[in-house]
């Protein structure tokens, strides 16, 4: 069996039962690897020196497909249902002997890194790919060794990730062809059948929320976090289409990290060690940052070129909307490394509100702050998804209901702990509608939000005064510097007032009907947070 590379010379392949591989190259060099990708027919290199890949089948993640293994450990603490789907542990042993005897003479890329840039809340990785590519995006996302680490590198965690790999449902035990499962006892991730890079980055989240919380007593967090000067800390709560990469990266604060991060006892710190970012539609006047950080070392994912040249046509979604860059955190120039900053003392949690209700800016209690964290609150408009023609409501708990192994009340209690211990200020931000809903009303001047967020972060609003929302029950304040006072009450932007309580109304009793699946386990202080609103049960 050939090897080249930098190998740990205390663990190799052979406690995975992989011993018959073709050749296995350790820890290559970006440049290694991106040769060996445009070797492989894996990508070619843009104008600007990223590599461009495509992901085949399969340009998103696969809910329906992320597996748990229920065995002893996992029976009685994973939040078991159509997020975390159990697995048989006798089909994930034969399963996995399936898919090392199908590596087997073949050319394996292993990847040793970590996640968790705090030294006490390090997991240590090991991933191996059949594609080049794939490796290097683990060596963009994932925490990088030195040599001399890599040298005595012991992995906790292993991910075995081969898109060629297909299972047989009816003898695996799978939905489909494609899967990706966690297994908590023997410390293992199997990915087949899919070519998102996705699955892996996410995949290590979901054992992070499993581990810290339950095993370490740290917060897990689905969230951006930067820092300023004065080394105060900010963290960004939101859902897709809510602004959180844009308002998080401000030239004026370091960036700590876009995506996932643990809160402890003295911090919070980066999960990761590069940014995973949507680029569809991306221009350097929006996003100057992503912009520039795309560069050789980076990859872009089911781009495709301007004809007739190398260079990114961003506007292109003939291959998926969800087109993505995968890029190093050294890329971005005001990273701050190690990704580590103190306690926040701003939360900010990211809404788009197509139905023109929420305030654009709110102050929330720690109750609230636990029952709008659960709910995780968003809204998609026309357009954005087939067969969405008018505004819908979107929750995902905790902001990140897709990568919880636990309860979401655990991570909403823990919040809230954290929140009365340091005094920390949560803002809800409706970066959505205004003067009405989706269609009659207009989105929220970029401008505002800004300067509402920077009024928070300075302290311009600590000593403002604060009208309550009569249904929300959030504090919105009457004033704040460079926005206009007329649109801090959303009802005042409204022609028709009678409109907007009927509408803000009807919300309310969404978000209290979608609360309805966590009321059982919320203790009393969250149910405290929910809107005013009376809802019949049906």
């Amino acid at each position: 069996m050939k090897e080249s590379g930098i190998k740990s010379g205390t663990s190799g392949l052979e406690s995975l039962g992989i011993t018959e591989a073709k050749e296995i190259l350790w820890n290559l060099t970006p440049a290694e690897l991106v040769e060996e990708a445009i070797k492989n027919g894996e990508g070619v290199l843009t104008d600007n020196g990223a590599l461009m890949c495509d992901t085949g089948k399969f340009t998103g993640r696969s809910p329906k497909d992320r597996f748990v293994v229920k065995d002893a450990k996992t029976e009685n603490t994973v939040w078991w249902g159509d997020i975390n789907i159990a697995f048989d542990p006798e089909k994930f042993d034969n399963l996995y002997n399936k898919m090392t005897d199908f590596l087997k003479d073949r050319r394996l890329y292993v990847r040793d890194a970590y996640a968790g840039a705090h030294p006490e809340y390090r997991l240590n990785l090991r991933i191996v790919n059949t594609q080049a590519w794939h490796n290097l995006f683990c060596n963009n996302m994932f925490l990088r060794l030195t040599a001399e680490e890599l040298k005595d590198h012991n992995p906790e965690f292993t991910i075995i990730c081969a898109p060629e790999f297909e299972a047989d449902p009816e003898v695996d035990g799978t939905r489909q062809s494609n899967f990706a499962i966690i297994n908590f006892t023997r410390n293992i991730i199997l990915i087949g059948g899919t070519g998102y890079a996705g699955e892996m980055k996410k995949g290590i989240f979901g054992v992070l929320n499993y581990i810290l919380p339950e095993e370490k007593n740290t917060l897990s967090m689905h969230c951006s976090a930067n820092v300023g000067q004065d080394g105060d800390t900010a963290i960004f709560f939101g859902l897709s289409g809510t602004g959180k990469t844009t308002l998080s990266a401000d030239p004026n604060r370091g960036l700590i990290g876009d995506d996932e991060h643990g809160w402890t006892e003295d911090g919070v710190f980066n999960f990761e060690g590069g940014c995973y970012a949507k680029v569809i539609d991306l221009t350097h006047e929006k996003e100057p940052q992503i912009w520039d950080a795309i560069r050789f070392g980076a990859i872009v994912e089911n781009t495709r070129f301007l004809e007739g040249t190398r260079t990114v046509d961003y506007s292109n979604k003939s291959v998926t909307e969800n087109t993505r860059t995968a890029y190093p955190i050294n890329h971005i120039d005001n990273a701050v490394e190690p990704s580590r900053a103190d306690i926040p003392k701003n939360i900010f949690f990211l809404t788009a509100d197509a139905f023109g209700v929420l305030p654009p800016i709110s102050r929330l209690n720690t109750s609230q702050a636990m029952y709008h964290f659960i709910s995780g609150y968003t809204a998609k408009v026309a357009g954005t998804e087939v067969g969405v023609t008018e505004p819908q409501t979107t929750f995902s708990a905790c902001f990140g209901a897709a990568f919880l192994p636990l309860h979401p009340t655990k991570y909403a209690e823990m919040l809230g702990q954290k929140m009365t211990e340091n005094n920390v200020n949560v803002w809800l931000v409706n970066t959505g509608w205004t003067g009405g809903p989706y269609g009659v009303g207009s989105r929220m001047k970029l401008p505002y939000t800004r300067a509402m967020i920077t009024a928070a972060l300075s302290g311009d609003l600590d000593d403002v005064q604060f009208t309550k929302h009569p249904i929300f029950g959030v504090e919105m304040p009457n004033s704040c510097p460079n926005v206009p006072d007329e649109i801090l009450n959303p009802r005042n932007t409204w022609a028709n007032k009678e409109e907007y309580d009927a509408k803000a109304t009807d919300l309310a009793s969404k978000f209290v009907k979608n609360f309805g699946k966590y009321a059982d386990f919320a203790s009393e202080d969250i149910l405290a947070g929910a809107p005013q609103v009376e809802v019949s049960i049906d």
